[in-house]
């Protein structure tokens, strides 16, 4: 190989080796780093190839202050993404800590829903905590539901004793009138029905339909129970027709004070019938015949 060619391609060597020396410091292992997200533009690359044949004509100490300056650019490009890198990062945890001093927003549902909600899922803990915190055991939801019903419903037998030791009204009454017993009655739950017996429960409760708990009964231990109770209590079938009928006396109470206050009886109710007509339906048309002479309301409805 001829001198010059042998000192041009010694040449080119160290200037490459100078040229890489630039590099080991730099962060060029992490991948991530932003300075691989800055590619060579075709100028820079064609800036070097533009350098390689005077390069090569430089001596040993001019190639060395060409490579440290070629370094001194290249740290001085790092070091700007670095700066920049670090500034978005800097933005982005600013923003979180900004975002993270909001205060954040809860839904807070009254003690009613959050005591059923409880309660249906059978949760002890929870609803003790609730109890010991004065929230009342005899809360309901809009049907008049309470969390007594829910239980005698599902059969938490430990969650009706828990509720009941807290108070919890044993006849209370939803909004057809349903007391905790005609629920465990028709669901057929035997040790629920003497529990609440036991405490207290109104044997003879009517519901809007007419119905005691006992009438609702299909399961037979749960019956013989109930009847048993019943006679217990001298409970007849005379005392039981009577407090069948006490809720249309109450409504025959309750249209007398109305007819006395002027009130005009023939008016709709919530439920689009009259009050003499809804009596009469409900099967107890004797006990308000003597309310009105003849072509009065009776014959209005």
């Amino acid at each position: 190989m001829p001198a010059e060619v042998l000192d041009q391609a010694t040449s080119l060597i160290l200037w490459v080796q100078a040229q890489a020396s630039l590099f080991p410091s730099l962060p060029y292992f992490d991948l991530s780093h932003p300075t691989w997200k800055q590619p060579f533009t075709m100028a820079e690359h064609l800036e070097l190839l533009a350098e390689m044949p005077v390069v090569g004509r430089m001596g040993t100490q001019e190639r060395l202050k060409h490579a440290q300056k070629r370094r001194a650019q290249q740290l001085k490009k790092w070091a700007q993404a670095e700066k920049e890198s670090q500034g978005k990062k800097g933005h982005v945890e600013k923003k979180c800590k900004t975002n993270a001093g909001i205060k954040e927003k809860h839904v807070l549902f009254p003690p009613s829903i959050t005591l059923l909600e409880a309660a249906a899922r059978n949760d002890l803990e929870e609803v003790r905590q609730f109890l010991q915190n004065g929230v009342s055991p005899n809360l309901c939801n809009e049907d008049g539901l309470t969390a007594l019903h829910q239980c005698c419903i599902d059969d938490y037998g430990e969650m009706v004793e828990q509720l009941l030791e807290a108070g919890a009204d044993v006849n209370a009454c939803d909004s057809e009138l349903w007391t905790p017993l005609h629920a465990a009655a028709t669901c057929g739950h035997l040790h629920l029905v003497e529990l609440l017996i036991s405490k207290g429960a109104n044997l003879l409760a009517i519901n809007t339909d007419g119905n005691m708990p006992y009438d609702l009964c299909e399961d037979e231990l749960t019956l013989d129970s109930i009847e048993t109770a019943m006679a217990e209590q001298g409970i007849t079938q005379e005392s039981i027709e009577e407090a069948r009928g006490v809720p249309e006396l109450h409504m025959v109470e309750d249209i007398r004070s109305l007819l006395q206050a002027g009130a005009d009886i023939n008016a709709p109710q919530d439920h689009g019938a009259t009050l003499v007509r809804a009596m009469v339906v409900r099967g107890r048309e004797p006990h308000g015949v003597h309310l009105w002479p003849a072509g009065g309301p009776l014959g209005q409805m």
